[in-house]
């Protein structure tokens, strides 16, 4: 057990739930502290931007970084109660495996999925991570990014299987082919071989990167004629979500 990530946790919880910014002494007092202890942490919460310093009296107080996080979390439930709906209708026109997922920095994460009724299927799982770049969703979700976010990928960079993007060049032209056509493809398994994927981005109410929406299933079954003829389904799911979301139609 991490003692000193205890004591920053337990510290934390003293300035969350206090009415008035708080000094050294007095946190040290509650918290049963020494107050060169308290100084430590509160300097590095300071460093990381969760505390700030109010002056004169040298007393600190929370910033807004826990809430920050905190809304994602409370977003991201929110998101997988109001887009179920959505997905099941999505499987059930496509008949194969449906995914909804977020961006976080490089990678997607699945916050939930229906699985396809086919015995051949897409394996994944809820909570995975899946590197953004080789991922209809995450290509999906990269086309609403200045282009500039892309080149964060150029170290991470792998060849998963034989058709994977291994260049920010490559992966320029599939955002911006994700951009012209408004949905991301993946016609064969540049994370996993052997899948195929259609996905579009979910957009909140101010136009803001919500999630992606997708559909996937193996290239043995899902040609490219089935992924544009399933892709009205994948962007009318999306839109379904937004509209849920309290975003305006788009046309």
């Amino acid at each position: 057990m991490d003692k000193a990530f205890i004591k920053g946790l337990r510290l934390i919880e003293a300035l969350a739930v206090s009415e008035t910014p708080r000094g050294v002494t007095d946190l040290a007092t509650e918290l049963k502290y020494t107050k060169s202890n308290v100084h430590r942490l509160l300097t590095t919460l300071q460093q990381q931007g969760y505390v700030r310093q109010i002056p004169p009296h040298s007393t600190y107080e929370l910033t807004t970084r826990l809430w920050e996080l905190g809304s994602h979390v409370i977003r991201r439930m929110d998101l997988v109660a109001v887009a179920r709906p959505a997905m099941t209708r999505l499987a059930e026109q496509t008949g194969e495996t449906v995914h909804l997922s977020v961006l976080d920095d490089t990678d997607v994460i699945y916050l939930d999925k229906i699985e396809s009724e086919h015995h051949i299927r897409a394996h994944t799982r809820v909570g995975q991570r899946a590197p953004a770049w080789s991922v209809a969703t995450g290509k999906a979700m990269l086309a609403h990014k200045p282009d500039s976010h892309l080149e964060r990928f150029v170290p991470h960079f792998k060849p998963y299987t034989a058709t994977s993007r291994a260049s920010l060049e490559e992966l320029r032209e599939d955002v911006a082919s994700a951009r012209s056509n408004g949905y991301a493809i993946v016609l064969h398994g540049e994370w996993r071989e052997g899948i195929a994927a259609v996905a579009c981005a979910i957009l909140g109410p101010s136009g803001d990167l919500v999630g992606a929406i997708g559909m996937s299933g193996p290239d043995s079954r899902i040609k490219r004629k089935q992924l544009k003829d399933f892709s009205p389904y994948v962007v009318e799911a999306a839109r379904s979500i937004e509209t849920a979301l309290g975003r305006p139609r788009r046309g």
